[in-house]
């Protein structure tokens, strides 16, 4: 009996380090958007970190994501986050909502050429 208990709690383990470390595949690192008019630019960073640049759209800290996910239009996405934790979190999320992510942006990590 004690070996189910065992094993329903490792398994609801290794389901929350999935969704918090295991990448969401299919979605390119882009730094930069061109096509600004057809992507919403959404901010999952906090609002207590400052930004220089003043490229989002819609900033929607993590934390705010399901009480203020009617506010984002269905249309193509990219996120932009502080870290991997809050981008595949945030990513899960949206995606699971039926939202389209098309290209996502960590914040203080350069993407690498050949993710483009």
């Amino acid at each position: 009996m004690s070996s189910y208990y065992i094993f329903i709690v490792g398994f609801l383990f290794s389901i929350m380090i999935y969704k918090r470390y295991f990448p969401v595949l299919g979605i390119p690192c882009k730094t930069n958007h061109q096509d600004n008019t057809s992507v919403m630019i959404v901010d999952l960073r906090d609002y207590n970190i400052g930004t220089r640049d003043n490229q989002s759209d819609m900033r929607i800290p993590y934390a705010y994501l399901k009480r203020f996910i009617q506010e984002i239009p269905k249309q193509q996405l990219h996120v932009i986050a502080n870290d991997r934790l809050e981008l595949h979190l945030g990513v899960r999320y949206l995606k699971s909502k039926g939202y389209q992510v098309g290209s996502y942006q960590i914040s203080n990590c350069p993407c690498r050429r050949n993710k483009e």
